[in-house]
């Protein structure tokens, strides 16, 4: 645990960043592979975190990402572009990318929790994504919890390389 002296203040995004990335090792110790990274001409512009819904018990304790039903899911929970590399469709590839990475990996259904900029919104919460590169990817509103938030979903097809079966000589 750790403990602030009390004549130091840290805002409530400031510790939850420490927690988050206290959980991110864990899960990457833990031989979990929690996203991808997408490149530009070799440089890093961005990454997408995703996995199996139950690697990210704060989603169970959230009012906007609790559960929706009990199917077993997978969970987008961050995307970010460096802002140089924003409005060259980075964030769509990284999507698609996570979509097929998914299926690869036997998902039947990918969650996401964006934002609707439809509506007002804080831009703090746009790690998640908005409503539009969701639904351009082929996800649809499954429940809305907010005004400003939804959660969406995308049914995966089994990879092919799934169903195939490879004969040993």
């Amino acid at each position: 645990m750790h403990v602030l002296p009390k004549d130091r203040k840290v805002s409530v995004n400031a510790q939850a960043g420490a927690d988050n990335k206290r959980e991110l090792c864990e899960l990457v110790n833990g031989g979990v592979v929690p996203g991808l990274l997408g490149y530009v001409d070799g440089a890093p512009a961005g990454w997408i975190s995703f996995g199996r819904r139950a690697d990210y018990a704060k989603l169970a304790r959230s009012r906007i990402m609790k559960p929706v039903d009990q199917r077993e899911v997978w969970s987008v929970v961050c995307s970010f572009v460096a802002r140089r590399y924003r409005g060259m469709g980075v964030q769509h590839r990284l999507l698609e990318a996570a979509v097929r990475c998914a299926a690869d990996q036997g998902a039947r259904i990918l969650e996401a929790y964006p934002v609707d900029k439809s509506e007002r919104s804080h831009d703090e919460f746009m790690f998640f994504g908005s409503r539009t590169l969701y639904e351009h990817a082929g996800f649809t509103e499954v429940v809305r919890r907010s005004p400003t938030r939804v959660v969406m979903r995308r049914e995966l097809s089994p990879s092919a390389q799934h169903h195939e079966r490879r004969e040993d000589p």
